[in-house]
């Protein structure tokens, strides 16, 4: 059975001639992977009657959010230059300036509630949906059980097309192409005051791949 390698998603195909009848069908398939990672992206904001003193501001707040993410051990933190814009004068509030960047980092599991009460309870700091992440080692094994997967479902379809055309010669496929990836778990991260937040209540790191088989049946 030729299938394409498993290492990539990208695009890839493989054309031979066919002699017979030309069959085509779509596969697809999914796995459900452990969540071995958080990875989280705050926004931070500060505001002030001068940009200088709104970026002064927001250096402040930075360190204080950097001090909190090193304490929980986060890993690939970025954080991107400032920006600032003008808010215009509205009653009673006055013109402000506004300072704001962007943070997003790496964190195990267990410290989704100090994330969220820690990180997400300082000033100007704003939340966005953490998604789950799969151990990358596990990456090219779950490929590969996609591969199988995806090109049974269409290998499966192709015998249904066949027989439905009273073919009941053998499939040889002629052309792969590959598609889909891989897509992280989302949650979106709620205030609640009664119980903890449980990082095994949030979605699963899902694989997904999908192909396109064309079959040469004789």
């Amino acid at each position: 059975m030729p299938l394409l390698p498993a290492a990539g998603l990208a695009q890839s195909q493989v054309q031979l001639a066919c002699s017979g009848t030309l069959l085509e069908a779509r596969g697809s398939a999914e796995l459900k992977r452990i969540t071995a990672n958080l990875r989280f992206s705050l926004a931070l904001e500060a505001e002030a009657a001068s940009s200088e003193a709104a970026l002064a501001s927001l250096q402040g707040r930075l360190a204080a959010v950097r001090t909190s993410l090193k304490n929980l051990q986060v890993v690939d933190l970025e954080v991107t230059s400032p920006t600032t814009w003008q808010r215009p004068a509205s009653r009673p509030s006055p013109e402000r300036v506004v300072a704001s960047l962007q943070v997003s980092g790496q964190l195990a599991p267990a410290r989704l509630q100090a994330l969220v009460r820690g990180v997400g309870g300082l000033q100007g700091v704003r939340l966005a949906p953490v998604a789950t992440e799969a151990d990358r080692p596990g990456d090219r094994a779950a490929r590969a059980t996609l591969l199988r997967a995806a090109y049974q479902d269409a290998l499966q379809q192709g015998l249904d097309i066949a027989g439905a055309m009273g073919l009941k010669g053998v499939l040889m496929p002629i052309e792969v192409l590959l598609e889909g990836g891989s897509r992280p778990g989302l949650k979106m991260v709620m205030v609640a005051e009664a119980a903890p937040f449980d990082p095994a209540e949030l979605a699963a790191p899902v694989d997904r791949l999908s192909l396109q088989v064309r079959f040469c049946a004789r």
